[in-house]
């Protein structure tokens, strides 16, 4: 008999109980989501059109989870998924889908969030696709747990349904140089785990930086885009897929960089990667940023490139603008916050210094949208909104939002 777990709901179904549904959409966590009786049923794995048989393991206050049992009638856009641990790692949700259809929902659920959280109707354009759907991350951090034996460590990602990590000797969305170097780190870990030198958890790194992989979390990488040298931390944030990175710093730019606008305010700026990509295309850009070493970094990188007209600042999270003199008519302002989103003090502090145009890079479209609302609220418009599939075969969507002031 099946054992039902403590603090089971059993309504509407039973523990386990198997039910048929028809798959109507697909959510921003990447589940299929169909209705049994007007009742919303959660479904990893399932696409939009399909009908499935799926077992109930969870209900919640207004919808169910479960399980895929059996797809009884199968999407055109259903395909073998490419990686064997594919369903059991958690690092990929969309390998059974063409990528065409990825791209189509991505654009479909960047839409919903902007009409639904945001509460604007304002345009969402098609997803600027990536041009690797595989071998393109140039960073990946496996971990593994504390042992429980000399021969039992798995290293690699949590699994898709369990908090376990999932042994991952090869990523097929990982660099060709970064799955060369993989089992090498790996058989440093497990020899130290058998000599008995290990007893907790920890983070493996490995960063493609121009085909040498960077293993270090505290040294500094140098990776070209285009033109350009960026010399960053290995083990702090840098964008993952470099390959669409041009694309991406190109729309960027080409939104901030309007008719009438001479300067460029970079928010949140890091090693400088927008400031440096467009100083071209204004009279002065001031990037900004909380960390003094990203600062530092960033002020580097412009020498090395000998790019002038880009001066570089650590600004207090309560006065962000306050070294900024540009004429708010002629400037546009770049953000591109962690996955929280900005913040009230830093929105409130964007508000007042009233730019002509705001560029909102994020990798979180649902606080994006959280915060074009807020913004629209404090006098701004949202003209449009673009996705970029910077992870293909995952449902992480890169979303940049276009903002004028009213």
């Amino acid at each position: 008999m099946q054992k039902i777990p403590k603090n089971f709901n059993p309504v509407p179904y039973a523990y386990h109980q198997e039910i048929v549904l028809k798959i109507d959409t697909l959510t921003n966590l990447g589940c299929g989501l169909g209705r049994a009786d007007g009742w919303v049923v959660m479904v990893p794995l399932a696409l939009p059109g399909e009908l499935v048989k799926v077992r109930v393991w969870r209900n919640k206050a207004n919808y169910s989870d479960a399980d895929l049992v059996e797809v009884l009638e199968k999407s055109p856009d259903r395909i073998e998924p490419r990686c064997p641990l594919f369903s059991k790692c958690g690092g990929c949700q969309y390998q059974h889908m063409t990528y065409s259809a990825q791209l189509y929902w991505k654009r479909r659920q960047v839409e919903e969030l902007v009409r639904r959280l945001a509460k604007l109707d304002a345009p969402v354009e098609a997803t600027h696709p990536s041009p690797l759907q595989y071998g393109y991350r140039s960073k990946i951090t496996p971990h593994y747990d504390p042992p429980r034996g000399p021969w039992e460590l798995p290293i690699g990602f949590l699994g898709a349904d369990t908090r376990a990590t999932v042994d991952v000797p090869q990523c097929p969305i990982a660099s060709d140089a970064i799955n060369a170097a993989l089992p090498a780190e790996r058989e440093k870990v497990r020899v130290r785990a058998r000599a008995g030198t290990i007893r907790k958890g920890g983070t493996l790194l490995l960063r493609d930086v121009g085909g040498t992989v960077e293993t270090a979390m505290n040294a500094d990488a140098t990776t070209h885009i285009g033109p350009l040298a960026f010399r960053f931390p290995a083990g702090e944030f840098f964008q993952n897929n470099e390959h669409i990175l041009p694309d991406l710093l190109d729309y960027v730019m080409g939104e901030a960089a309007a008719p009438g606008i001479e300067f460029l305010v970079d928010a949140y700026c890091g090693a400088g990667t927008f400031s440096l990509w467009g100083a071209k295309r204004f009279t002065k850009v001031a990037g900004i940023e909380i960390s003094e070493r990203a600062t530092a970094l960033a002020s580097q990188n412009a020498e090395a490139n000998g790019i002038a007209n880009c001066t570089f600042t650590a600004g207090s999270a309560e006065a962000i603008f306050a070294k900024v003199d540009f004429p708010k008519e002629k400037c546009a302002v770049i953000i591109d916050p962690p996955r929280a989103g900005c913040d009230g003090v830093f929105l409130s502090q964007l508000a007042a210094f009233a730019p002509a145009r705001v560029v909102y890079v994020s990798c979180a479209p649902d606080t994006q949208a959280r915060d074009l609302r807020i913004l629209t609220d404090a006098g701004f418009r949202v003209e449009k909104v673009a996705p970029f599939d910077l992870f293909p075969q995952t449902r992480h969507i890169e979303s940049v939002a276009t903002i004028v002031r009213s």
